[in-house]
């Protein structure tokens, strides 16, 4: 307790940064996913090819991935941008085969009733499918978030300030605190960004709580 109270300014502000390089990827990863995911149940002759690929993308090792990315996009081993960047692979890994999940879920009589009463493919999209498969979108997300706030600590090796810093600098120092409190706090972070998407989804989907209420048993 007397470490974090002596450097509570670099705890405070190590978290903040920890949380804004987790937004990005978990943020531009779910964009891409959506329509490989859709695209990958849609056309079922594309489905191996699609999963197959993001498949191997989780494999690659994240230290390789920061090492990888840089000669192909020429950018800095050491910038932010070549975490981001590797963070938002992994999350478009994760994430595509729960959105191909989420709309194979769909149960085909409501996608024909859709077209019965006038939806063109675009405005099905947007007006069925995607509010039915919110609540396993939302799932996957949460998972996608939580990892992605787990592995932004990895960022440390290559001098991305994070939270990781707590777990180098003391590991290095030897001072078990500062690692606990790298612990604590990425724990917390890791809550917050649930608990944000699931207030976020119970506000955008609130149909998703039908059936889950209080039940009430009859006279």
């Amino acid at each position: 307790m007397d470490w974090l109270a002596n450097n509570w300014a670099l705890v405070g502000a190590l978290s903040l940064d920890h949380a804004r390089i987790s937004v990005i990827p978990i943020v531009v990863g779910f964009l891409i996913s959506l329509p490989l995911g859709w695209l990958a149940q849609r056309f079922p002759i594309t489905r191996g090819f699609v999963l197959g690929g993001v498949g191997v993308l989780y494999t690659i090792p994240s230290l390789a991935l920061f090492m990888l990315l840089p000669p192909l996009l020429g950018i800095s081993v050491l910038s932010e941008l070549n975490v981001i960047i590797a963070l938002t692979v992994y999350a478009v890994a994760i994430m595509v085969r729960t959105v191909a999940d989420a709309f194979a879920s769909i149960e085909p009589s409501a996608l024909r009733s859709a077209t019965a009463v006038g939806y063109a493919e675009w405005g099905r999209f947007f007006a069925v499918e995607l509010p039915l498969a919110g609540p396993v979108l939302l799932a996957g997300l949460r998972v996608v978030a939580v990892s992605t706030v787990s592995m932004v600590t990895v960022g440390a090796l290559v001098g991305i300030q994070s939270l990781g810093y707590l777990f180098t600098d003391g590991f290095q120092r030897r001072i078990v605190p500062e690692v606990m409190t790298g612990v604590v706090m990425t724990f917390l972070v890791a809550l917050v960004f649930d608990a944000v998407l699931v207030v976020l989804g119970r506000i955008i989907m609130p149909w998703s709580l039908v059936g889950h209420g209080p039940q009430r048993g009859g006279a």
